[in-house]
C-alpha cells in the first residue's frame, strides 16, 4: 500500500463515542455498514452475473459448477489463515486492500468475458483470486466489527448486519440475473467491480475504528505459525468457544438441507404455483430479518441469550417435522416464517455471543476457522440430503431431519452448560 495511502488511513483522530451512543449515530459504523452492504452486494451481484454468464456462452452446467466449487475450495483453504492474517494487521487497511484488489481483478474477468476466444480457464483463475480476497476480506470485517461499535453495541451491529444480509442477497441476485438479461453479462460484471470500489472508497474515508486496540508494532511480536496454533488452542481450550463454533455449522447443515427439502416438497409433493412458491422462497429471509429487527430494538431487554439460541435451535427440529405432515405449501407458509425467526434467534445471537466472550485480538482466528466449517457444512448436507430424498422421498427425508434437529438440541442444551448459562 502507497505512503499516501497510509497517511489518509492514519491521519483520522480517534473517536471517542459514549457507550450508551445508537449504533446509527456513530458515523464510523454508517460508513462501515455502508462500506459491508455494498461489498456483500458486489458478491452476490457477481455470483449470479458470472455464472449466467457461463451458462449463456457455454451452455455447460458443469463449467458453471466449476465457479461455485472455486469460490467453495478457497474459502475451506484458506478460512483460518486469512483469519491469522486479520489478527496481525490494521483490518481496515487489509479491508481496503482487498476491495481495492476485488476492483481490479473484477474489472479483469469483465475485460476477458469481452474478449474473444479467452480461455475458460483464466477467467476461472481470476475468479480463484478473487475468492482468496474475500476469504481474507471475510473475517477482518467480523473481527473489526466490535473494534467500530465497542461490547455494548455489537448487540445492534451483528442484527443491523444480518438484516443487510438477507436484504442484499436477495436485491444481489435479482438485480445480477435482470442486469445479464438486459445488458449482457459484460455490462453485469463491469458493474459490480465498481461496488468493490465504493466500498474501499467508504473505508477509506471512514477513519479509524474508535474501539480498535494498539498497532501491532506496539506489541509483542509473535510468529505467525504462532499465532496461527494460537488461534486453535483458544478455541479447543474454552468450553464457550468450542461449543459455539461446534454448533453453529451443525445448525447450518441441518437448517439449509431441511429448507433445501422444503422446496422440493413443494414442486414434487405440494406441486405449488409459481405465487405460493415465491412466497415460500420469501418465508425464510422475511422470518430472519424479522428476528435480527427484534433482537436489535429489544436487545437490551433480552436475558439469558445463550438459553434463548439453544431453545429456538431446538424447537426447528419439531417445525419442520410438523411441515413434512401439512398436504399444502399454503399451510406450511406460516411455520417456514417461524422457522426463519427461529434460525435468527440462534444464529445472531450466537455471533453477538461469540464476539463479546473472544479478546478482540484473536477474533480474526476464530471467526477465519468458523469461516471455514460452515462454508463445509452446507454442502455436504445438501449432497447427503438430495440423494436421501431422491431415494426416499422429501418428506419422509425431512421428518428424520426434524426429528434429529430436535435431538441435538436438546443434547446441545443439556450438555453446554457455559452456553445456556451464559447471559
Amino acid at each position: 500500500m502507497s505512503e499516501l495511502v497510509r497517511i489518509v488511513l492514519d491521519h483520522h483522530p480517534i473517536q471517542s463515542a459514549p457507550e450508551e451512543v445508537s449504533i446509527w449515530r456513530n458515523r464510523t459504523f454508517r460508513t462501515v455498514f455502508a462500506s459491508y452492504s455494498l461489498s456483500l452486494l458486489g458478491n452476490t451481484f457477481h455470483s449470479i452475473a458470472l455464472n449466467l454468464w457461463v451458462l449463456q456462452t457455454t451452455g455447460s452446467a458443469k463449467l458453471m459448477s466449476l465457479v461455485l466449487i472455486t469460490h467453495l475450495v478457497v474459502s475451506m483453504l484458506f478460512g483460518s489463515i486469512a483469519g491469522t492474517v486479520a489478527d496481525r494487521v490494521n483490518r481496515r487497511r487489509l479491508m481496503v486492500a482487498t476491495d481495492l484488489f476485488r476492483f481490479i481483478i473484477v474489472g479483469g474477468i469483465a475485460l476477458c468475458m469481452a474478449l474473444p476466444d479467452i480461455p475458460f480457464f483464466l477467467i476461472l483463475l481470476l475468479t480463484a483470486i478473487v475468492a482468496l480476497a474475500g476469504a481474507f476480506r471475510g473475517p477482518a470485517f467480523q473481527a473489526s466489527l466490535i473494534e467500530v461499535v465497542g461490547k455494548r453495541g455489537v448487540a445492534q451491529a451483528v442484527a443491523a448486519i444480518s438484516v443487510s444480509d438477507n436484504l442484499i442477497r436477495i436485491a444481489g441476485f435479482a438485480a445480477g440475473g435482470t442486469a445479464v438479461a438486459m445488458f449482457g453479462g459484460v455490462f453485469a460484471v463491469a458493474i459490480d467491480a465498481s461496488t468493490f470500489l465504493l466500498s474501499g472508497m467508504l473505508l477509506l474515508f471512514a477513519g479509524r475504528f474508535p474501539y480498535a486496540a494498539p498497532e501491532r508494532q506496539d506489541r509483542e511480536k509473535t510468529s505467525f505459525r504462532t499465532d496461527f496454533i494460537e488461534g486453535f488452542r483458544v478455541v479447543w481450550h474454552n468450553r464457550f468457544i468450542r461449543g459455539v463454533v461446534a454448533l453453529l455449522p451443525l445448525v447450518m447443515f441441518f437448517f439449509l438441507s431441511t429448507f433445501m427439502l422444503i422446496q422440493v416438497m413443494a414442486v414434487q409433493v405440494w406441486q405449488a404455483s409459481p405465487f405460493v412458491f415465491g412466497l415460500l422462497e420469501a418465508c425464510i429471509p422475511l422470518g430472519y430479518v424479522l428476528g435480527s429487527i427484534i433482537i436489535m430494538k429489544f436487545d437490551k431487554r433480552i436475558r439469558h441469550r445463550g438459553k434463548l439460541a439453544l431453545i429456538s435451535i431446538t424447537l426447528m427440529g419439531p417445525l419442520f417435522v410438523a411441515i413434512s405432515w401439512l398436504p399444502t405449501a399454503a399451510a406450511a407458509l406460516p411455520l417456514i416464517g417461524l422457522v426463519g425467526v427461529l434460525f435468527s434467534f440462534s444464529t445472531t445471537i450466537l455471533f453477538i455471543l461469540l464476539r463479546v466472550a473472544i479478546d478482540p485480538s484473536l477474533q480474526g482466528r476464530v471467526f477465519g476457522l468458523l469461516g471455514t466449517l460452515t462454508s463445509i457444512a452446507p454442502p455436504v448436507g445438501l449432497a447427503v440430503f438430495s440423494a436421501l430424498s431422491d431415494s426416499f422421498g422429501p418428506a419422509i427425508i425431512m421428518m428424520y431431519s426434524g426429528a434429529a434437529m430436535l435431538v441435538a438440541g436438546i443434547a446441545a442444551y443439556m450438555g453446554l452448560r457455559s452456553m445456556r448459562e451464559y447471559s
